[in-house]
């Protein structure tokens, strides 16, 4: 949970510190891979994952506290594992769970700003994302593409939640849960 309370811009710089040149983790991947990790797309879905990770834990862990254990333990004693367990019996029976931990994990990570920049900065073309965009707009008093970008993430996130409370009404209504 230690990303819902710090500061984006302050998990930003460690993420960037952990992914750089420097650090064992960027050294690494540069030198087994041939990736660097910051200032380019891959750092920055890297550091966007890390980010918005609870948003994605918290409804996943809410769905499997909800299932029901006698299913699981049925499972167990017709003789599956874990694995066959988990992808045949848990996850089919909290996918309105998942599928909220999915859409909401992505909107909030397109909206992100402070690990965004930290992590990839704003290279055209590369790393340059809608909500550094409408900053840059805002820092040179360029009001009118700041409203366009703007507007478009404001529609973009209402759809977005409007899509997952018909998504989650539709389930609720088919498992009767809605009573």
């Amino acid at each position: 949970a230690l990303p819902l309370v710090l500061p984006p811009s302050v998990l930003g710089f460690y993420i960037l510190w952990a992914l750089s040149f420097n650090s064992p983790i960027g050294v690494f991947f540069q030198e087994v891979f041939g990736i660097k990790l910051v200032f380019n797309f891959t750092g920055l879905v890297i550091a966007s994952c890390f980010y918005s990770l609870p948003f994605m834990v918290q409804p996943m862990q809410s769905g499997l506290e909800s299932l029901n254990k006698n299913m699981l333990e049925a499972s167990y004693i017709c003789g599956k594992n874990k694995i066959v367990t988990l992808f045949r019996i848990a996850l089919p029976n909290i996918k309105p769970s998942l599928i909220t931990a999915i859409i909401v994990t992505f909107a909030h990570t397109v909206g992100e700003f402070g690990v965004v920049l930290m992590v990839g900065g704003s290279i055209p073309g590369e790393t340059k994302v809608a909500s550094v965009a409408i900053y840059e707009f805002v820092e040179i008093m360029d009001y009118t593409n700041a409203h366009i970008y703007s507007v478009i993430m404001v529609i973009l996130s209402f759809l977005t939640l409007l899509g997952v409370y018909i998504f989650n009404g539709k389930q609720k209504k088919l498992t009767g849960l809605d009573k």
